[in-house]
Parts: C-alpha cells; sequence; structure tokens
C-alpha cells in the first residue's frame, strides 16, 4: 500500500489519495470519485480536502442508515477534528498553507488520524 501522500504526487486530489489509500489498506470499497471535488479545500481554499475525505471515510464506517442508530461517525469525526486543529490551529487549506504545512504533510496525518479514531 501506497502512503497517500505518494499518491497526491500522481495526480491524486488529496481527498482521492485518503480514500484510495484506505481501500487498498482496509479492502474496501469506498469510490474514490467521492474526494473528486474536495482537494485545494474544496477547490476554494475552505476545509481540506484530505480532512474532509477522512471524514467521510468515517461516516462510511461509522455512519447510521436512520435516525433510531446511535451517530457514532460524529464523535470520530469530532476527535478528527480536535487532532488536526491542535497540531495545526486550523482545517483550512488556505490557512495551512500560510503556515507552509504541506499537502504531504497534512494528508499523511490526517489519514493516520483516520486509522488510529477507527482503531480505537
Amino acid at each position: 500500500m501506497m502512503r497517500p501522500s505518494e499518491y497526491h504526487k500522481e495526480g491524486y486530489t488529496c481527498a482521492e489519495a485518503i480514500i484510495k489509500s484506505y481501500n487498498e489498506e482496509h479492502n474496501t470499497d469506498i469510490p474514490v470519485a467521492l474526494g473528486s471535488g474536495m482537494g485545494t479545500g474544496v477547490t476554494v481554499g475552505s476545509l481540506c480536502g484530505a480532512v474532509n475525505a477522512a471524514v467521510l471515510v468515517l461516516g462510511y464506517l461509522k455512519g447510521r442508515e436512520d435516525n433510531s442508530q446511535s451517530n457514532d461517525a460524529r464523535h470520530c469525526s469530532r476527535e478528527l477534528m480536535n487532532r488536526v486543529r491542535e497540531r495545526y490551529n486550523s482545517e483550512i487549506c488556505l490557512d495551512l498553507k500560510k503556515n507552509k504545512v504541506s499537502c504531504a504533510e497534512i494528508i499523511d496525518f490526517a489519514y493516520d488520524a483516520l486509522n488510529d479514531i477507527v482503531g480505537e
């Protein structure tokens, strides 16, 4: 399995790279195309695509099908966001770039945090 930052170097968006790596490592079949519009902060420098994709994967794995079920995805998403904010003080793509956080760094951080949270 390649690190998601390596897929990003090959031309995948940061979000596609997260999903692709997760699928390969965990034998899931989450459509990579779900991440196609998320890169570069949803194309406008907003929420980092890597963080967004990690939340999407959490929803796929821990989400619910109806409101009678517990929404475990919310707790996991909050944990991910807290980790990103603790480390980088922002989850906004433009802020990360201003603070000289490379795409490779945030992609791999979000991916590692995702794996850690799912494993808890």
